[in-house]
């Protein structure tokens, strides 16, 4: 049989271009406990240096992944990508949040006197929620409807709104990836204790489902969508 050398991968690339390129090599980030969507704008190296991996052994896992065999969403058009995230990401954040919170207040109350770390996991879980509503509400009510307009070519002069829309966005998906890995590390990476019932169970599965989630819905938004729309906004 015979094998094909796959072209090796340049540390000094970002986290974010690597996904953006190959979207499957968000697995072997997430396999690395490497944020790659909050902190995209990081080098290789230097993301590989901090979570103390050896750079060729990640970059040989980066470049096995193979090419998506159909179609991206980061291929799709600034307006149709920004419809698709608030469909996706958004409709599946307005649902699962107030469940969350609830689901870990009560597991909190039951739990807590066994797993102290319950009541600061519900605090984030709160904190998560608050903090993401309003973020929602912004780029709902101005971004992604000014994203529509621009590619309709209905929009103009709103260059420095947008990209003041984006720094502020930016920095407030930089603070949620913090909290999400200090969810991370009070779970002991969402490891499901053996006295476990079913609604614990339940919140720590969901709670690593909302982290994956999200750092797919960031990693679009700050990797792919934004620029894009500065582009259009500049043009």
């Amino acid at each position: 049989m015979t094998t094909i050398d796959q072209p090796a991968i340049d540390p000094s690339r970002t986290l974010g271009e690597l996904v953006t390129e190959r979207p499957g090599r968000a697995r072997v980030f997430e396999a690395a406990g490497i944020d790659y969507c909050c902190h995209g704008s990081r080098p290789l190296s230097e993301a590989a240096d901090e979570a103390g991996i050896d750079v060729s052994d990640i970059a040989a896992q980066l470049a096995a992944v193979a090419p998506p065999a159909q179609a991206r969403d980061e291929d799709l058009a600034p307006a149709e990508l920004a419809a698709h995230i608030e469909e996706k990401h958004h409709g599946y954040l307005h649902a699962e949040l107030p469940l969350l919170v609830a689901l870990a207040d009560k597991v909190a109350s039951v739990h807590g006197e066994r797993h102290a770390e319950l009541a600061e996991v519900a605090r984030l879980v709160t904190t998560v929620r608050d903090d993401l509503e309003p973020h929602l509400a912004k780029e709902e009510t101005f971004l992604f409807p000014v994203t529509q307009e621009l590619a309709g070519g209905e929009a103009a002069g709103v260059g420095d709104a947008v990209h003041a829309s984006v720094e502020e966005l930016m920095v407030e998906h930089a603070a949620l990836g913090e909290v999400l890995g200090q969810l991370r590390v009070l779970t002991d990476d969402y490891r499901i204790p053996a006295d476990a019932c079913a609604s614990y169970t339940s919140l720590y599965q969901r709670l690593a489902e909302l982290e994956t989630d999200t750092f797919r819905h960031i990693h679009l938004e700050n990797n792919v969508l934004f620029p894009a729309v500065e582009r259009l906004a500049s043009s």
